[in-house]
């Protein structure tokens, strides 16, 4: 099975060492149209330089593709991602979706089902033209759903979001990948409604799951048939990291390295985050982190090499590999 990637399709089974989880950019449209001259700055070509040196810093930790979950609600601009991709060997696996943790952007809250107006959800329409033909006028295709639950919960605009997902999946095959808020176990609400729409959950990547520490809640997830995402590494004011690591080794000792994948949330470049500061604040907040530092503390803790190429190699391969409208 082949998997759409920036520069083409690929065959599933050279996606290498893989983060699961990452966003090349993160851009706000409407603040850099209006107000150009802030001092995050963007100029394109500087910007996409920037990206893939770190890259190609990641290819030569080790790491061969990266999965981008930058979608609508994160700024998501694709022939900027171009041309990272024609300066790094990293393989980039796009993503289609809405990111929300309460109400629809206006274009959405306004039509489809429930709204003044009615009519079929386009959001679905958008999602699978995404995946099947390409992604503006790019021609890149999309590899992977994305959707979110916070805190918030699933309020109406949520609810569309994900069933509009999973729809979407229904159709394409795409593997869906969310972002939750651990702590209120938002992971079963979305493994619930996925359900009802008839998506096979161990096709789902139920993300941020690494910000738990309830094993119990991660071994439900798991028993439902989903993957976790522990991908957050260096986000340590969430969960620190000796705590994160001993979640995935325990979760290995437990037998379920086979349900786990591994990967930052970090972007390249986002003009969202100051980035003087999130050095300060953050410095374990990049893609290297989990190369330089997570793997030697997962050995350390006795994960074995065979379990991290599961979680790293494995995993994200068989992920992408199963397809299919069902």
């Amino acid at each position: 099975m082949s998997v759409p990637t920036v520069r083409g399709p690929v065959p599933a089974g050279t996606l290498g060492t893989t983060l699961m989880h990452e966003h090349v950019f993160g851009l706000s449209p409407e603040i850099l149209w209006n107000w150009p001259d802030i001092p995050e700055g963007w100029d394109e070509l500087s910007r996409a330089q920037e990206a893939a040196d770190k890259l190609n810093a990641l290819k030569r930790a080790g790491i061969d593709t990266i999965v981008d979950l930058t979608v609508i609600g994160l700024g998501r601009f694709v022939p900027a991602v171009q041309r990272v991709a024609e300066l790094t060997d990293v393989n980039i696996i796009v993503a289609t979706g809405v990111y929300t943790y309460d109400t629809l952007p206006g274009y959405f809250a306004h039509r489809g089902p429930g709204t003044i107006f009615g009519g079929a959800d386009r959001m679905v329409e958008f999602f699978v033209r995404d995946i099947t033909e390409g992604i503006g006028r790019t021609g890149v295709r999309a590899g992977i759903l994305k959707c979110a639950t916070d805190h918030q919960g699933v309020t109406p605009g949520v609810e569309r979001v994900l069933r509009a997902v999973a729809q979407a999946h229904r159709e394409t095959g795409a593997p869906i990948s969310t972002h939750t808020e651990s702590s209120t176990r938002r992971g079963l609400d979305q493994q619930r409604i996925f359900a009802e729409e008839g998506v096979d959950l161990t096709r789902v990547v139920i993300g941020h799951a690494g910000d738990s520490t309830d094993i119990a809640y991660l071994e439900e997830l798991i028993a439902a048939g989903s993957y976790l995402g522990m991908d957050r590494f260096g986000i340590d004011s969430i969960c620190p990291f000796e705590t994160r690591v001993a979640t995935v080794a325990t979760l290995c000792e437990r037998g379920h390295a086979d349900r786990m994948v591994l990967s930052h949330d970090a972007f390249c470049f986002s003009d969202r985050i100051d980035a003087v500061k999130q050095r300060q604040m953050f410095p374990n907040y990049h893609m290297l982190h989990i190369s330089q530092d997570v793997l030697p503390a997962l050995r350390a803790r006795g994960v074995t090499e065979e379990q991290i190429t599961t979680m790293m190699v494995d995993n994200p391969r068989r992920i992408f590999a199963r397809q299919g409208a069902y």
